[in-house]
């Protein structure tokens, strides 16, 4: 990241991670609160809210019981009252943390502009726009104060178990609610791997499910407690490999997904990414009725939302884990 944990005062907001975004891994050793046969990880939402109709549907659609998980960032383009309210009202039924955007809507200082904490080789213009969405969507979050008094209560991580399998739930990484240490780039170095694997340990989980780099990554490591597996799900709202028009999710289940992009198997539990099919033309129209062109987030997103980004499904899977599912 472009400064440290803990610098409040950087030059330009959107860059740095406030203080009170960190946490110690071992602040996921605790037990679970969670139990499930199925459980869904959706983060980056993003405000749209065909892909939560597809997302309900599909937890709908599970044999027994299912447990969805919003891990933050469930609004972004939401910035007509309408789908803001449609889309926290929706959440609140299920079991929700905060993302930065949701911490930054509920916070009276905007310092940390967007709180995303971008590293240094996202664009300055890049970040200033992003800053300019979150002062958009607040407004619309301050004329709701009850939604707003929610989302600021909300928790950083959850912990669960999945037939006994412990699973970690952060939206950034284990050290911080905007850490990229689950980056696809970060994952690309063995210091990365070996920090991953220091955060395994120490949270005491056999999976952790993440998001917040707004691209997908799964990797499987062996460690001293045996198979391990991260699924940063990138974007349930959005667009994220290469000429595609459909969102990930994570589901880890007793049973295997009938619509895996890729995954793996530990013990009895398997993992999996899932592609989360809405309704791309509608997603759209109503993007473009809230964000036309010159816009900022047109001028960041458009293209993701229409081409998806230049990333592919190759690209997302590391270490041990294949496309084919690593049975």
């Amino acid at each position: 990241m472009n400064d440290p944990i803990g610098n409040d005062s950087p030059a330009q907001p959107g860059r740095f991670c406030p203080s009170a975004y960190a946490y110690s891994p071992k602040s996921l050793s605790r037990e679970a609160e969670l139990h499930a046969d199925a459980l869904y990880v959706a983060g980056g939402l993003y405000g749209n809210t065909f892909a939560l109709e597809k997302l309900l549907a599909l937890v709908d659609e599970e044999p027994g019981a299912a447990t969805l998980v919003f891990n933050g960032d469930f609004n972004w383009f939401d910035v007509d009252r309408q789908s803001f309210e449609a889309i926290n009202k929706s959440v609140k039924r299920h079991t929700a943390l905060r993302g930065n955007v949701e911490t930054e809507l509920g916070n009276d200082d905007d310092a940390a502009g967007c709180g995303c904490a971008y590293p240094s080789d996202v664009s300055d213009a890049e970040v200033e726009r992003s800053n300019e969405i979150l002062d958009r969507l607040r407004e619309t979050a301050r004329k709701l104060p009850a939604i707003r008094s929610w989302l600021r209560a909300l928790p950083m991580q959850a912990v669960a178990e999945v037939a006994g399998l412990r699973v970690a739930i952060v939206h950034g990484d284990a050290e911080s609610l905007a850490g990229w240490a689950y980056s696809e780039q970060a994952l690309r170095s063995d210091d990365g791997v070996e920090r991953l694997r220091r955060h395994f340990s120490a949270a005491r989980a056999r999976v952790i499910a993440s998001s917040h780099t707004c691209l997908p990554v799964a990797v499987r490591l062996e460690t001293e407690a045996g198979a391990c597996a991260l699924f940063n799900n990138g974007a349930a709202g959005m667009p994220n490999l290469r000429a595609t028009q459909h969102g990930i999710v994570t589901r880890i289940a007793t049973t295997p997904a009938a619509n895996s992009l890729y995954g793996t198997r530990i013990g009895s539990v398997h993992i999996d990414a899932v592609a989360l099919h809405y309704d791309h033309s509608a997603w759209t129209q109503a993007f473009l009725a809230n964000w036309p062109e010159s816009s900022p987030a047109h001028a960041s997103y458009f293209r993701r939302i229409t081409e998806g980004p230049a990333y592919e499904l190759r690209d997302a899977v590391r270490g041990t884990l294949r496309p084919e599912r690593d049975r």
